[in-house]
């Protein structure tokens, strides 16, 4: 249990990556390696086997894949870890942009066989904008793969950010032996499991020992590791903190090899929380008076109790548990009576948390994402960026006598952020509009409206594919333009609604004078 004199350093960071690079499948593995779960389950959906930790979602089980984040709080080796598993699809890309909002560095997977796939580099550029240092994991080394010299070449082409692998992959992809650590020239030798499920054994060897073991796949990797060290591609600690290198590491999730060597090394170079830049410019500091910000919120995750989980990334001061503290945009007083901490759907009373660490506030109903709360002196966190959704759809309860089940249910999606909701007075309250970055979003919308609300929905598609910031008299001037909706979202913003980029032209030419300005992109 952490105390307010607790002095064990934090790491707080995120797994990002392309779908199916084995995000969670590594997050498993790396509870597993920490002691905290005896043995790991699989995202494949392989039969006999449990679904991870992580992935708590019925639809995620099903599928196969994380469709929301998931808090994982543990100890290892006298620090407290906090790790975010993040979505990989694109659809839910603002899920894992409020999660790079709240950790201190990002460990990035790569499939050995498929390279940098369009989301890795999104997320690499929201990296390198965020100035997040990001560890590199080519990941799936047990099965056939590209060229390891190849796969750095084309991070350091593709992304701009210097490659400095940390361990070398003895054994080509498809034949993993182990990885020389560059650093102190052993070779460590993994052993398989039975389907990867337990902690896989391995040996430190000397490079005598090595070359007896390994022959020729030895003699390779030494090669690999002088090439490297000749193009100057060995760890700086000051590179990588500022952004311009990434470590590497080589590794298969689902055996559990090098999961080990990246723990050691998240303790060993990410960094530790540190002051967190407000609205206005000023730093509070790690030491200064208790502060955080609400990163996401999550309902559903327990069906007997049906509450609603507000997770906050502490900031800055000492949380403790029943403290009253200020609610930045509202100016209220806030008791913190029910605090959690979080591993997977399972959670335990939390009495203190220190910078780094992420509390889930139960039933915090007050809290929206991207808001700030302090004690003592005010401070205000830059709020989190809505994207520019591009798929629209008018829902309606399929049973009007489940009016009031709907209109919870679409409310608490609108809070988490699962969708943007959208109302005008023309569609009134009975028939809003449901925003996304992805399609995918909708299908979540649905399963859970029907499983959480027991409320069944109707939606319409609508035939728009833009949607721009306006304001009041904007609205009232693109309300009259043929074939152009303008809806107001659950913060305040006017959106105008368009069926193209065309139609968005030649209204914004037709009326110069009005406010017409494009929302962030998911891009990045």
């Amino acid at each position: 249990m952490t105390t307010a004199s607790d002095p064990r350093p934090r790491r707080t960071f995120a797994v990002i990556s392309h779908p199916d690079a084995g995000k969670s499948t590594l997050t498993e593995a790396l509870a597993l390696h920490a002691h905290v779960i005896s043995e790991a389950g699989a995202v494949h959906g392989k039969a006999g086997r449990r679904g991870t930790v992580s992935d708590w979602m019925e639809m995620e089980r099903a599928r196969g894949i994380s469709i929301t984040s998931a808090a994982l709080q543990f100890d290892y080796r006298d620090h407290v870890v906090n790790l975010v598993d993040t979505p990989g699809h694109s659809d839910f890309s603002e899920d894992t942009y409020r999660v790079l909002s709240a950790v201190d560095s990002a460990v990035m997977l790569v499939d050995a066989a498929k390279g940098l796939e369009p989301q890795t580099l999104k997320l690499f550029q929201v990296c390198a904008h965020r100035g997040i240092p990001v560890i590199t994991v080519i990941n799936k080394w047990d099965r056939p793969g590209l060229d390891a010299l190849e796969l750095m070449d084309e991070i350091e082409k593709e992304i701009g950010l210097k490659p400095t692998p940390l361990t070398w992959p003895v054994g080509q992809s498809g034949d993993f032996h182990g990885v020389l650590d560059r650093r102190s020239g052993q070779f460590i030798h993994f052993t398989r499991t039975a389907g990867g499920a337990k902690r896989a054994p391995e040996r430190q060897l000397s490079a005598d020992e090595a070359e007896a073991v390994a022959g020729e796949a030895w003699a390779a990797a030494l090669e690999g590791h002088e090439l490297l060290a000749m193009d100057g591609a060995d760890h700086d600690q000051e590179q990588f903190l500022a952004g311009r290198t990434t470590p590497v590491l080589f590794a298969s999730a689902l055996q559990n090899f090098g999961v080990a060597q990246l723990l050691e090394i998240l303790l060993e170079l990410a960094p530790p929380p540190s002051a967190t830049p407000a609205v206005d410019g000023s730093l509070r500091a790690v030491d200064d008076e208790f502060s955080a910000f609400v990163f996401k919120v999550q309902s559903g995750m327990d069906a007997a109790h049906r509450d609603r989980l507000a997770y906050a990334r502490v900031c800055s001061g000492v949380f403790q548990r029943g403290m009253v503290v200020q609610h930045g945009e509202t100016g209220k007083p806030f008791a913190t009576k029910y605090a959690q901490a979080v591993f997977g759907r399972e959670r335990t009373v939390v009495e203190t948390a220190l910078p780094g660490d992420i509390v889930g506030l139960v039933n915090a109903s007050a809290l929206r994402v991207g808001d700030t709360i302090y004690e003592g002196r005010a401070v205000q966190y830059p709020p989190i960026a809505s994207f520019a959704p591009e798929h629209f759809m008018s829902v309606r309860a399929a049973d009007t006598g489940r009016y009031k089940q709907f209109r919870r249910g679409i409310e608490q999606m609108d809070q988490e952020g699962v969708v943007q909701v959208l109302r005008s007075d023309l569609r009134g309250d009975q028939s809003p509009v449901l925003a996304a970055v992805g399609p995918m979003q909708f299908e979540v919308v649905t399963a859970r409206m029907e499983s959480e609300y027991k409320a069944v929905i109707k939606l319409e598609r609508l035939d728009f594919q833009l949607a721009m910031l306006t304001d009041l008299p904007g609205s009232q001037v693109l309300s009259g333009v043929r074939g152009v909706e303008v809806m107001r979202r659950s913060d305040g913003a006017w959106l105008a609604l368009f069926p193209d980029k065309w139609r968005a032209h030649t209204a914004a030419r037709d009326n110069p004078d009005i406010f017409l300005e494009a929302l962030p992109a998911s891009g990045g």
